[in-house]
């Protein structure tokens, strides 16, 4: 039967059961195209139905016009799920240190403790670069670091203390899965003590991240000693029982297979079901330029993604998640402006923070900056033809942009992109005596 999300129904034997929009048209016609499999498989998803692992892998090793389809399909959820707008937040990332007692291999940003590049930014400095952000009209900060040797277990509560107190208005949103568990163990306390600790301190919001795929074996080959997949959902579960919410990601590009990030995806899509707190989508692609397991030329390792596997990741994940997690963001800081604008013809609909200062991926070698400004945010959604939102990290819309003589003047948008003043950039930064990590007298943690 033709897709129920098309105007008919499972058991409808006639194709045009109503006048069909242009777009649906073409969702149509598609599916004629493809293979009689990946048409089986697309409308099972436009009739809402789950698809199981072998038919998600099926639809990330798709050709011609079954990938046409599969990306007219995701576009055409979108559509029908969100609308015409692209939204985005205006954020600040603060790493506040690079020293870590991991050596993951996918990470180009950890140093060592005595490493001459370590650095690390006091309590006084992240609250600064807060007041900076808002003044900027940031409405949250995003907070992730290393795991420094020797932390005090209740650092990361008095950090967002801190924070809180001297921005009341500002949205944390800090602390992956890992750092979650670091700072439990560090202090001591349950993972539930914990995150009401840090609840009650002010955090908003964790970020999904730590969670590269939840598959041991592979994350054994990847991160030996780094948070496993039972822990990983063990935060992450219980963060959304205690009403604070998290983003959720997949890092692809590697060494994983279709089915390491079909599974991934259906774990995500039932965790969803189960506890309900995830608030958005994010695929990583790998950035493998810096990246050690890379420079050491793992076993079966890739140089990231393709351009295409980028796009079949977005469109995929808008298949398998869009009933459960509808936004899809698309990572400009990885892939650049232009593929993530291409993501959003193939099932994104969210295009990420301004960030000002991102470290993780530049470290690792990304090409792409580490800060964008709003207007250039909204020129590109603009240009394929969609509304720019800005919202708040949990989605709220903040403000609707419909017509860019409407815009309003922004701070932001005065910053010279390349030269990022007056926030710095991280190759800067970790040439600072100022915060170099082996310059205190005494542990800074």
């Amino acid at each position: 039967g033709y897709p129920a999300a098309l105007g008919g129904s499972p058991m409808t034997t006639n194709f045009f059961p109503k006048k069909l929009t242009p777009v649906e048209g073409t969702v149509q016609s598609s599916l004629r195209l493809a293979t009689p499999q990946v048409s089986r498989v697309l409308e099972r998803c436009l009739n809402g139905q789950d698809l199981t692992a072998q038919e998600i892998v099926h639809l990330f090793q798709t050709q011609a016009n079954d990938t046409k389809a599969l990306f007219l399909a995701a576009d055409f959820l979108r559509s029908q799920t969100l609308g015409d707008v692209v939204s985005y937040v205006v954020n600040r990332n603060i790493n506040f240190t690079n020293v870590c007692i991991k050596r993951c291999g996918f990470c180009a940003f950890s140093r060592t403790a005595s490493s001459l590049e370590g650095y690390y930014l006091p309590l006084e400095e992240i609250v600064r670069r807060t007041l900076e952000a808002q003044r900027f009209g940031a409405s949250e900060v995003c907070i992730q670091a290393g795991l420094p040797p020797g932390m005090k277990g209740d650092y990361y509560i008095q950090l967002c203390r801190a924070v809180k107190e001297a921005s009341p208005r500002i949205h944390i949103h800090a602390f992956s899965p890992e750092e979650i568990l670091y700072g439990s163990k560090q202090s001591q306390l349950t993972i539930r003590e914990y995150l009401k600790e840090l609840k009650d301190a002010g955090i908003g919001s964790l970020p999904g991240t730590s969670a590269e795929i939840l598959d041991d074996d592979l994350r054994n080959r990847i991160s030996p000693g780094r948070i496993n997949t039972t822990q990983w959902i063990e935060v992450v579960t219980t963060a959304h029982s205690l009403d604070i919410p998290t983003s959720s990601t997949l890092m692809y590009g590697h060494v994983e297979t279709p089915l390491h990030c079909a599974k991934h995806l259906i774990l995500l899509r039932d965790l969803q079901r189960h506890s309900g707190g995830f608030t958005e989508f994010v695929p990583l692609s790998f950035i493998h330029a810096e990246a050690p397991m890379f420079a050491n030329s793992m076993e079966g390792i890739r140089g990231g993604a393709t351009e295409m596997e980028v796009l079949k990741m977005h469109a995929v994940a808008r298949l398998v998640l869009n009933q459960d997690i509808p936004n899809i963001q698309t990572s400009w800081v990885k892939q650049g402006l232009k593929l993530s604008q291409a993501c959003l013809e193939c099932g994104a609909n969210d295009l990420g923070g301004t960030l000002m200062n991102e470290s993780i991926s530049t470290a690792a070698g990304a090409p792409h900056g580490q800060f964008v400004r709003p207007r250039d945010l909204r020129r590109c959604i603009r240009d394929i033809g969609r509304i720019p939102v800005l919202r708040s990290t949990v989605y709220d819309v903040l403000c609707r942009f419909d017509r860019p003589e409407d815009d309003p003047e922004e701070p932001l948008d005065r910053v010279d992109v390349q030269e990022n003043t007056p926030f710095g950039s991280y190759h800067q930064l970790i040439q600072l005596d100022q915060f170099r990590f082996t310059s205190k007298d005494t542990a800074p943690f």
